[in-house]
């Protein structure tokens, strides 16, 4: 039985869609949403079929009211409303899609925006949006394929050239990337990110000259990158100090798909940052200065800002300047099971000093080195003296060394995260030299190996016990960082032996060849977000 009609003079189904978008488009979003309620209201008391497409239309418009107001279910509701009455509505299947990746669910993102670009294939918001849900999901080639294809259609889109930069950086293609953020920069020099990626680029590159002209540049138009949460509204707001030039916190995985907005602020010598805009924009502020002899100059000023700004500080830098190599081990020193080697500190300019008990064999670096460069073994004072000489223009470190080797004869370091109150494992790296780095081991070849990592990473109480975990509570006290990490060994005796501390150890989730680290890794991930939260809120 169809209902009766709306009296002669009332406002019909589309005089309420009209005069929403009216509303909408002078910004007045609430009372566009009344307007559109009240629409579908009266649709749904008029005949049956009468009013299907001005249904559809409403249910559109309302979603996309709700979207501004970031009341996002509300928003899915609505356009699914739209496609049951209307499915040939593309934009609704491509803004359904956004909700989707909003919400986190990038793969059934996914499929929504090639559902809208079956019925339409040359929808351009649908491909723009795919192009950022593949990157999400790090299908890269595939997004460098669909970047090119909508730039024959918009060389001079800026945004494009920003994307296809990054997607070839991920591919490891940096002369391709450095071109497209370049090209971005000609189009839109008034977008910082860009002059951003230019820097770090160039650093990598040994091209500092360069870097640090595109740096300067970053800084003038904007002092912060800022990165959008995954989710909207966010559920807190982190500012973190990042220094080019020196060590920083590797947070490329750990502000990854952040359901907090991340605000990242350039140090550079001679800045002023507007303390109290940063304030405004912060719930927490996180230091990733984290190498305390590369950023001895800079962290001062991270220092100063962190303390202006009045919000609660992850990573202090006052004690990240204390996790030099020779204060990091005598502040260890005597843990029992614990075993640190002597450190000691040889200022730039300086050789041995006099009295200086070397017992052989002895390791040597640069200050402010990682990653096994300019870190060597001697045997005899004439090779140690001459290694001290060749980079007399540096601090260095004079190391005792201590025969980790297993009774099998090989090498075994393992990585752990202290994050919060957490000590949760990274990876394990076998080998058959002493030096021992992760990349540079065979572990991709003998399955053997892979299978203790695992084991390792399931259950390092199996490897570690009792014992052993007292000795990394009392190691992460006496740090007292919110979060870092150790590289540390067992000896023959089962003694802890203490490698390296700092927050500057990189945790990535990039290992195509051992997927069975995935899952463990992404614990680091959910814990470093906990504690962001946690000190966020204040507890």
């Amino acid at each position: 039985m169809a209902l009766a009609a709306p009296a002669t003079g009332s406002p019909s189904v589309s005089d309420l869609l009209r005069a929403g978008r009216e509303h909408y488009q002078r910004g007045e979003i609430r009372r566009a949403i009344a307007i559109f309620q009240a629409g579908l209201a009266l649709a749904a008391t008029v005949s049956i079929g009468v009013a299907v497409d001005g249904v559809a239309d409403l249910h559109a418009a309302l979603a996309n009211a709700f979207m501004l107001c970031d009341d996002i279910a509300s928003a899915a509701e609505n356009y699914k409303a739209a496609l049951r009455v209307a499915p040939h509505l593309v934009a609704c299947w491509c803004n359904l899609g956004i909700v989707h990746q909003r919400s986190g669910m990038v793969q059934d993102a996914i499929s929504l925006y090639l559902e809208a670009l079956r019925r339409n294939p040359g929808h351009r918001p649908s491909r723009t949006n795919l192009v950022q849900a593949l990157v999400a999901t790090r299908q890269f080639a595939i997004a460098r394929t669909l970047l090119l294809e909508l730039l024959e259609e918009a060389p001079d889109d800026a945004d494009l050239r920003n994307q296809l930069g990054k997607v070839c950086f991920e591919l490891g293609e940096s002369g391709e990337a450095l071109a497209q953020f370049e090209r971005a920069v000609a189009l839109a020099p008034e977008q910082a990110e860009n002059f951003y990626w230019i820097g770090a680029i160039r650093q990598a590159r040994g091209e500092l000259e360069a870097a640090r002209s595109a740096y300067d540049r970053a800084v003038q138009v904007h002092p912060i990158l800022r990165r959008p949460a995954v989710k909207s509204p966010p559920a807190f707001r982190a500012l973190a100090l990042f220094a080019p030039f020196v060590g920083n916190t590797p947070v490329e995985f750990l502000f990854k798909d952040c359901a907090y907005q991340t605000s990242i602020l350039s140090l550079l010598p001679g800045s002023q940052p507007d303390i109290g805009l940063f304030a405004r924009e912060a719930d927490v502020v996180v230091n990733l200065v984290s190498d305390a002899d590369q950023g001895a100059k800079v962290l001062p000023l991270a220092m100063a800002i962190a303390r202006s700004l009045g919000k609660p500080v992850v990573n202090d830098p006052a004690k990240i300047q204390n996790t030099t190599r020779d204060a990091t081990a005598a502040a260890l020193a005597g843990i029992d099971g614990c075993r640190v080697p002597r450190t000691d500190r040889i200022a730039a300019g300086e050789g041995l000093p006099a009295g200086l008990d070397l017992a052989f064999p002895l390791l040597a670096r640069r200050a402010g080195m990682h990653g096994g460069d300019v870190f060597e073994k001697f045997e005899d004072v004439a090779a140690l003296a001459a290694f001290l000489a060749a980079q007399a223009d540096h601090d260095r470190y004079v190391i005792d060394y201590i025969d980790y080797r297993s009774v099998d004869g090989f090498f075994r370091k393992y990585r752990f995260l202290f994050i919060g109150g957490e000590i949760l494992p990274y990876h394990l790296a076998i080998g058959d030299d002493w030096k021992l780095h992760r990349d540079s081991t065979e572990m991709g070849r003998h399955v053997w190996m892979q299978d203790e990592e695992e084991c390792f990473l399931r259950d390092p109480e199996q490897v570690f016990g009792a014992a052993h975990y007292e000795a990394l509570r009392l190691i992460r006290d006496r740090i007292g960082l919110d979060y870092f990490g150790i590289d540390c060994g067992l000896d023959r005796d089962g003694k802890l032996v203490v490698f390296e501390v700092n927050a500057s150890m990189l945790v990535h989730d990039q290992n195509p060849e051992f997927p069975y680290k995935d899952l463990y890794i992404s614990r680091i991930k959910v814990a470093f977000d906990a504690m962001l939260g946690r000190v966020a809120r204040g507890n």
